[in-house]
């Protein structure tokens, strides 16, 4: 019961930090068009009410493909595609602006019913995508320009803006654009802090696509979360893949990661594909920190930095586990603060999901104050007695250890030995020796272990020392 009330409690904090994190930030929303027409829709539609009433800034982009489609369809009114973009006559032009906003109308009202006030507007300048390799694109239009000082005016209003995908030339006249481009040009010029596409099962996960070896995977399998240099990798690999059924869908995921990639060099903090299908996804992605669909950013997102004293309740928390499963000794709050200088943590969001410490010891057993060391790992330092170094305390909440944490913490001390020109590092471990055998750590006796550490060494645990030399 005490650990259901604490998980609790966690997952309260994570949503209180975010709602501190993310107060006035703006969001930029594409619904992609089969979304509006499934079962969840409402439940979004509820979602993002509930995102707005906490003081998020919200901007919604509705795909209208599918509805366009039917009415031309309805009408004999033959279109056909282009490198993905409709391409129609000009006696089109009437239908598609009627279907573009019966979507948006559908939006809107779906709002209401939520008590939110929405406002579909014409602040998309566009003009014609005009003829290449002699192609003539037709009422297809490019984005040109949008009214940010009238969008920022119905933000500040407390209203969400709502864009059909269309955009009109200065002399009025109407283009049909791609409301995915609308969603990611909107969001670059807006500077927003979060992108999200709506998706109808996108399935990033190696089921469907080719995975990059050591990339960073769910349990499931499913793509949490790629830095901009993982996605060139990923999208590389998969665009050099042969097609197979599903080769169309595919596509269109890797373009939308293209784009992501785009928005993310342009201002835009974290760009999300999520699933649409899945009940809640959108505050579980906003309020969580490994959220439930794929975040794409640039940098910031997670990284170690010195443990501080305010660190010390969730560090222990964060080694409770592993100290009653007996792969880590128990420390005191008091040890930790006394130790203060030599503990990283793993921070995201705000938020500490994991820890380690580099604890310097000389061959004597007779060196220097703590204090002498830099946690932060920069910088020219002194050696000031020190010989050997002990990697200690690895731990890793759960929910993050797919994403390879633990190592880039060791690789981290590694290199913060290395600059303070130690002779080596070691563990002492019971359990995850094959861990340490994977980075480079040998076997070695435990005589070899500097005196003062010697002296806490235990029989009765009897755990195997590995060591990597630095020299």
């Amino acid at each position: 019961m005490k650990e259901i009330i604490t998980q609790k409690a966690e997952n309260i904090r994570g949503v209180i930090r975010y709602l501190q994190k993310f107060k006035n930030a703006l969001i930029v929303i594409y619904i992609d068009e089969n979304i509006i027409e499934s079962e969840l829709f409402l439940s979004h539609i509820q979602d993002i009410s509930l995102l707005h009433k906490a003081g998020l800034k919200v901007i919604l982009v509705p795909g209208a493909r599918k509805r366009i489609d039917e009415i031309l369809s309805a009408s004999n009114i033959v279109c056909q595609y282009k490198d993905d973009i409709r391409v129609t006559s000009e006696d089109a032009m009437p239908l598609i602006k009627m279907a573009a906003f019966d979507v948006s109308n559908i939006i809107m009202t779906s709002l209401a019913a939520n008590k939110i006030t929405a406002v579909i507007g014409n602040w998309v300048r566009s003009r014609a995508k005009g003829v290449f390799d002699g192609f003539d694109f037709g009422t297809a239009g490019e984005i040109d320009k949008l009214q940010i000082e009238s969008i920022n005016t119905v933000l500040n209003d407390g209203f969400i803006p709502i864009f059909p995908c269309i955009g009109w030339n200065e002399a009025g006249h109407p283009y049909n654009i791609s409301s995915v481009s609308l969603a990611q040009q909107i969001a670059m010029n807006l500077n927003a802090d979060k992108l999200f596409y709506l998706m109808e099962s996108p399935n990033l996960n190696k089921d469907n696509f080719l995975v990059p070896d050591d990339f960073p995977l769910a349990q499931n399998g499913d793509i949490p979360a790629m830095d901009l240099e993982e996605l060139d990798l990923f999208v590389s690999k998969n665009r050099r893949a042969k097609p197979d059924s599903n080769s169309s869908g595919k596509t269109n995921v890797l373009t939308l990661l293209e784009k992501a990639k785009v928005a993310c060099l342009n201002g835009v903090s974290r760009v999300h594909i999520l699933d649409g299908n899945i009940d809640g996804v959108l505050p579980s992605e906003i309020f969580s920190d490994l959220g439930s669909g794929t975040m794409i950013y640039k940098s910031n997102y997670g990284g170690i930095r010195p443990m501080e004293q305010t660190d010390i309740p969730s560090v222990l928390a964060i080694q409770k586990p592993f100290v009653e499963a007996q792969k880590l000794l128990p420390r005191t709050e008091q040890q930790l603060s006394a130790e203060l200088s030599d503990f990283i943590v793993y921070e995201v969001d705000g938020g500490v999901h994991a820890c380690a410490a580099l604890h310097l010891y000389s061959d004597t057993g007779v060196g220097a104050g703590r204090g002498d060391s830099n946690p932060s790992g920069g910088g020219s330092e002194c050696v000031c007695g020190w010989d050997q170094g002990e990697i200690a305390a690895v731990a890793v909440e759960q929910k993050f250890d797919h994403m390879g944490i633990g190592a880039k913490m060791i690789h981290f001390l590694i290199e913060k030995a290395k600059k303070q020109q130690l002779k080596s590092v070691f563990i002492l471990t019971t359990q995850a020796a094959d861990v340490f055998e994977k980075l480079g750590f040998k076997p070695d006796d435990i005589s070899t272990l500097p005196q003062k550490r010697k002296e806490k060494w235990s029989p009765e645990r009897n755990s195997k020392l590995f060591r990597l030399d630095l020299q």
